[in-house]
């Protein structure tokens, strides 16, 4: 039985579900799930990051890792996580930075946090050398030692919930089935003793599991120590909120209720809260940068010269990846990163802010 008719039988039996449960049949059924089965990453899939725009990318972040490394007092050991590895391109590239940095991959214990079996097989045959480990959650990386934790675009996988203020006072946006059986979007009852202000029509994002994660790994490097950088799409404090949840599907953007686990969904990352929520646990969090401030603070624009230099035949296309990462109209401000720190340290990149 396809997805589609599974999620309207659920429906038809038990009633509508929120974004978030969807979101998580979607992503995550094990029969048609879409990370499950068949995730499209890179040019000929349903969208692309920025580990393979350019090496560049992975590279940077590789000498991001290896100067917390030191800046930590280059311990003997630490864990090196990356949260939701994609097809192990941006481990790949960090790792080949990294042997520039002596002793570095020598004390680094590597870890993958992933959930999708396709993209584990991915990542195996790409990372093979390194021997990484995998866990389908960060609980399950061992405490115990300073953890240099890397996730991008991680959070906008994770589900989200919806609510949008009527007349009648908030209401939470569910998935439910039209007159034919189909699919739709629909509207709960007026939530009770939900007295936040707003406009009519006004929609508002809360992700519980965006914040559990700060959580989880706030409280880590609060008692291990370390940092973690977490790149991905969305606002910064202070910028329009709004209806964040789509679809993608061969580079499009996709009715999300038409194809059931064959397209990516997310939403906006929840900046603010992940920190907040990090911060609670006892962590720190820098000032949010965009990619491009970020990519720059770390000498994109050297490693860019370096490898048109070398390579003449290629500094069209070094150029043309240069600004898709960093131009303000692509990938330069859309996304950003912030870091998160345990006491007395500060992630390069960030001492200043």
């Amino acid at each position: 039985m396809a997805l589609r008719e599974r999620l309207a039988g659920q429906i038809a039996a038990t009633g509508p579900i929120s974004l978030a449960e969807y979101m998580t049949i979607c992503l995550h059924d094990p029969q048609a799930g879409y990370y499950a089965t068949r995730p499209g990453l890179g040019a000929g899939g349903d969208f692309l990051t920025a580990p393979l725009v350019s090496q560049m990318f992975g590279e940077l972040i590789g000498l991001w890792a290896a100067a917390c490394w030191r800046s930590l007092g280059a311990p003997s050991h630490f864990r090196l996580v990356e949260m939701g590895p994609g097809d192990g391109t941006l481990m790949a590239d960090l790792l080949r930075a990294g042997e520039t940095v002596p002793g570095f991959l020598a004390a680094a214990d590597l870890w993958l946090v992933e959930v999708s079996p396709p993209l584990r097989v991915l990542q195996a045959e790409r990372l093979a050398p390194a021997a990484p480990q995998w866990a389908e959650s960060l609980a399950a990386v061992p405490e115990g030692a300073p953890m240099i934790l890397v996730a991008n675009e991680l959070l906008d996988c994770l589900p989200s919930r919806q609510f949008v203020r009527t007349p009648q006072g908030w209401a939470e946006r569910m998935v439910g089935l039209d007159e034919a059986g189909g699919l739709v979007f629909g509207l709960s009852a007026p939530l009770p003793g939900e007295g936040r202000p707003g406009a009519l029509g006004a929609v508002v994002e809360a992700s519980p599991a965006q914040a559990a994660l700060g959580s989880e790994i706030g409280a880590r490097l609060a008692a291990d120590g370390g940092a973690a950088l977490l790149i991905d799409y969305g606002p910064a404090t202070g910028e329009a909120g709004g209806d964040t949840f789509q679809a993608l599907k061969g580079h499009q953007k996709v009715d999300p209720l038409a194809c059931p686990g064959e397209a990516d969904l997310t939403f906006h990352a929840d900046f603010a809260g992940v920190a907040q929520a990090a911060c609670a646990e006892g962590a720190l969090a820098r000032r949010l940068l965009t990619q491009a401030e970020f990519l720059r603070r770390l000498g994109i624009e050297t490693r860019a010269a370096s490898l048109a230099g070398n390579r003449p035949d290629l500094a069209d296309q070094i150029g043309r990846q240069f600004d898709r990462l960093t131009a303000p109209d692509q990938m330069g401000v859309l996304f950003k990163v912030l870091a998160l720190h345990g006491p007395g340290f500060i992630p390069p990149a960030f001492e200043a802010d």
